[in-house]
């Protein structure tokens, strides 16, 4: 029996030296561009497609590591490169972690390749749940569908908040309610085909930071689907439904069950963010010069870096236990998949302010990223579970009480 060991085995080692080039080389170059124009980057994901890194090939590749590293390593270094680009890049991948939490086999051969396209013509998808009145109260959402038996079809209607690639995504993965009396176990997720009627959007919002990445509301105005493309089957559904009907145990909520898979991927994000931030910082402090010495040799700008650094490090960590943990089905019992998302959007909030600071008034402008690094880093304390949300979920694993 092997004894324990942090070192990365040979394949997460060439395949975190891949992305890492391409971050370096492509993503970053081109940050600052997209950043202030406000637009997908379409080229980029072009390249990405092209040499298989966007694409269900290489997610299921890093899904498929026994270890569970692969996805957060990938992660942390497009992450690393510009979150707006990566999440561009990555957003596909929510919506795919919706249909992998719920699906059927078939529903996953189908749908998976519509999500992402070819590398001739790339195409993206968005997991839309947060409602303009509902993003952490999950029970609270208002969207509807309801079955049409005359035409084996459902009917969907609602508005849907904060979607990544809303309104521009080839295949719209949807939670909507189709038993109001039962709160959130009456819950589904649908997929919206592309060129479905119904569907639309108002188009880009326009955001603090993750400029790069495309958030819009969408609309459903009878959107009509077939019976098919209710996630895990109409069958399933119903016998969920009967069993939360009688007070049984009703198995996960739709959107929660993506949530609780997404979680360490989303601190591998912030990871990454934090990371870029702190080198650029050192980097700085090492060549920057004040009162006749180099600014890292003053103790209160190296504290700062070597705490930025125990920090991220720390992060990381439990980032990795929590991707371990889910790809061996090893229970949360602790929150630890939130545990690992507050700590890592925590530190990267934290990290790109001091990397700020550490620069200076030279900080504050858009002629260093680390403005830009602070901006983005903000949304991951946010979105897929607020810093208190997370915090709920661990108070609750650890007491074992319902926490409010």
């Amino acid at each position: 029996m092997g004894g324990f060991s942090l070192e990365l085995n040979e394949d997460q080692t060439d395949l975190r030296d891949w992305v890492h080039g391409f971050a370096k080389d492509v993503i970053r170059p081109a940050a600052s561009e997209w950043d202030e124009r406000e637009e997908t980057p379409w080229p980029v994901i072009q390249e990405a497609a092209k040499i298989g890194l966007y694409g269900f090939e290489a997610l299921a590749t890093w899904f498929a590591d026994p270890i569970g590293l692969s996805l957060p390593i990938a992660t942390e270094e497009l992450f690393w490169g510009d979150a707006g680009i990566a999440l561009s890049l990555m957003g596909t991948g929510l919506a795919v972690a919706g249909i992998f939490a719920s699906g059927e086999p078939e529903q996953l051969a189908e749908w998976v390749p519509e999500c992402f396209g070819d590398e001739n013509e790339p195409k993206l998808a968005a997991f839309c749940a947060s409602e303009p009145q509902a993003g952490s109260d999950v029970a609270g959402y208002r969207t509807r569908a309801r079955y049409d038996e005359a035409t084996d079809e459902w009917v969907i209607n609602g508005q849907k908040a904060w979607a990544t690639n809303g309104g521009i995504a080839n295949v719209h993965v949807v939670t909507a309610v189709v038993d109001p009396e039962l709160g959130s176990r009456g819950q589904a997720g649908f997929i919206i085909p592309p060129g479905t009627p119904g569907l639309s959007s108002p188009g880009k919002i326009k955001k603090h930071g993750m400029r790069a990445s495309h958030t819009a509301d969408v609309f459903l105005d009878d959107v009509r689907v077939p019976g098919r493309c209710v996630l895990g089957g109409r069958e399933r559904l119903e016998a969920r439904l009967a069993r939360a009907r009688e007070g049984q145990k009703a198995g996960g909520q739709a959107a929660m069950a993506t949530f609780e898979t997404t979680r360490p991927t989303v601190g591998a994000m912030a990871v990454g963010v934090a990371r870029a931030a702190y080198e650029y910082a050192l980097d700085y402090a090492k060549d920057r010069e004040a009162f006749g010495r180099k600014i890292i040799e003053n103790q209160s700008i190296a504290f700062d870096l070597a705490n930025m650094r125990m920090e991220i490090d720390a992060a990381r960590l439990l980032v990795w236990r929590a991707a371990w943990m889910g790809r061996n089905n090893v229970p949360f019992t602790a929150g630890e998949g939130s545990m690992s998302k507050l700590k890592a959007s925590e530190v990267s909030v934290w990290a790109t302010e001091r990397a700020i600071h550490v620069l200076g008034g030279a900080g504050y402008t858009r002629e260093h990223p680390v403005e830009r690094m602070h901006r983005d880093s903000k949304i991951f304390t946010i979105f897929e579970g607020t810093s208190e949300i997370q915090r709920l979920v661990v108070s609750r694993a650890i007491s074992g009480m319902q926490i409010r």
